[in-house]
């Protein structure tokens, strides 16, 4: 998917991530709705598969949850200098755009909070940090829920597909009910794929 891109794309990505940095209470992967509205239904800078493909493969390796960022602007550029079948120069730019993306969600945020932490810990018998910590665990559920549906309605046609949304269901359930740590269901998740059940 090749893309037409211009110099101030980097500054509307950048600009987009930084906001975006702001609303990702829970972690980056909260944000992924907004994400896949700008990237793939408003700019057009990835398909459906590409922005799936890099949640999928960026939350399988090992490492922060927040890589599927740079994946996502490793893609972007990518797509915007040609391929993978444009050589040398295309992956340097798809390195500089992942990059861009990755700082333009974390500095933001990660600024944000050490200042606020700072702020709470010598505010923290105040009613309002009170309130405003019980007030942030129903908005982090949300935004993680409306993520699940995101990535699974990719896969929309049940007929088809029904044995991912059984897996999503039962997988659900296990987290809601036990105390099952989520690398056991990532590694069930993982030999239900390889043995071609899912």
């Amino acid at each position: 998917m090749i893309i037409e891109w211009h110099s101030d794309n980097w500054t509307a990505l950048a600009l987009h991530f930084a906001s975006l940095s702001m609303l990702g209470v829970g972690g980056a992967v909260t944000t992924l709705p907004e994400m896949h509205r700008y990237l793939v239904d408003q700019q057009k800078w990835l398909d459906d598969a590409t922005f799936a493909s890099s949640v999928a493969l960026a939350q399988a390796a090992p490492g922060p949850n927040v890589l599927f960022v740079a994946l996502m602007g490793w893609n972007v550029g990518l797509n915007a200098s040609g391929g993978l079948q444009a050589g040398p120069w295309a992956w340097w730019v798809g390195v500089l755009t992942g990059l861009l993306a990755l700082f333009s969600i974390l500095l933001p945020s990660s600024a944000f909070t050490f200042w606020i932490t700072q702020w709470a810990h010598h505010h923290r018998e105040l009613r309002s940090v009170r309130a405003f910590k019980a007030g942030m665990s129903p908005m982090v559920i949300g935004l993680m829920v409306a993520t699940g549906w995101l990535l699974q309605s990719a896969h929309d046609d049940f007929a088809h597909h029904w044995s991912l949304w059984a897996v999503t269901l039962v997988t659900a359930g296990i987290v809601w009910k036990t105390r099952t740590h989520l690398l056991w269901l990532l590694a069930a998740g993982a030999l239900l794929g390889v043995l071609g059940w899912v």
